[in-house]
Order: C-alpha cells, then structure tokens, then sequence
C-alpha cells in the first residue's frame, strides 16, 4: 500500500467493518473486461454472503470462474473545507479475494439468507417462504485475502 499509516492490520477491525457495512461490490471477470455489481450482503466468520436470482449475467461469469475482487465501506463522509484542495473523504474500506461458491440445497439457503438478514439487522428468527427459497441461491464467497485502508482523519471528529 502506497500510504502505509492509513493501511488497516488490526484484524478485529477488518471483521468490524465486514460485519458493519451493508453493501458489497462484487466484481468479476467478463471475458477481458472487470464487471461489477453492488449486492446486499450478510457476512461471518470468513464468509460472504450474497442472494440471487439462479440465472443472469452474474451467475453465469461465476459459472465461468468462481474467483472473485470485493469491496466494502462503512462511514463514508465528505469532510468540507474552505478551499477546494481542503476538502476530503473519511472512510474505512476492506478490499478482497475469494471464491465463490453457488449453494442451492434449502437448508444452505436459509442459513446464508439468515447471515444477511442478521447484518441488516433483522430479528433473530426470521420465517422464509419455501416458494421464494426455491426461486434463488444464496452465493457463498469464501475470503481468501484481505486489506484494509482508512482515511487519514479517520479519528478525527469534525
């Protein structure tokens, strides 16, 4: 990283932001060229999340390949200055890699759409109709690698 005092290390952290942001975006190869799509998502224990319709252009690039790049935030703000160059962002972001794997079994299905509703805050006890689990998959993106990167001011408080 080419600023090594914003890079996060702290792995607590890393977690904290993953299990606190509420949108990922998931990117994938197309052919040569990057596609990327914002998802909902539910994160724990090293992995990610994701529901989906079982067809369209995403399931079918990871049906191509499995691996992907991710990216979350949580806390963006626009810091105003006086002059333009004062300006700045605060933020926290986490950057990844992983595979993906695609789980239709029921069971594999609620339990990943349970991950998600949990970090969206849902109550703990969260009732599926069998008709909507039968129509989607639930993506399990397993991490392989992480890094994290914070603003500058990221402590301060304006």
């Amino acid at each position: 990283m080419r600023r090594g005092k914003q890079e996060i290390i702290d792995k607590a952290v890393l977690e904290e932001i993953l299990a606190g942001a509420e949108i990922c975006r998931l990117s994938m190869l197309d052919g040569d060229l990057p596609y990327i799509v914002p998802v909902n998502y539910g994160y724990r224990d090293g992995h990610i999340y994701i529901h989906s319709v079982p067809e369209g252009k995403k399931i079918d690039l990871l049906k191509q390949n499995k691996q992907v790049c991710f990216e979350v935030e949580d806390t963006v703000e626009i810091v105003k200055g006086k002059e333009a160059c004062d300006w700045s962002t605060r933020y926290r972001s986490v950057v990844g890699y992983g595979a993906v794997e695609i789980l239709s079994d029921e069971k594999s299905k609620q339990e990943g759409l349970e991950v998600i509703m949990a970090q969206h805050g849902a109550p703990e006890l969260v009732i599926f109709d069998v008709k909507n689990l039968k129509r989607m998959v639930i993506l399990k993106l397993s991490i392989t690698s992480v890094s994290g990167k914070q603003s500058s001011n990221w402590d301060h408080t304006f």
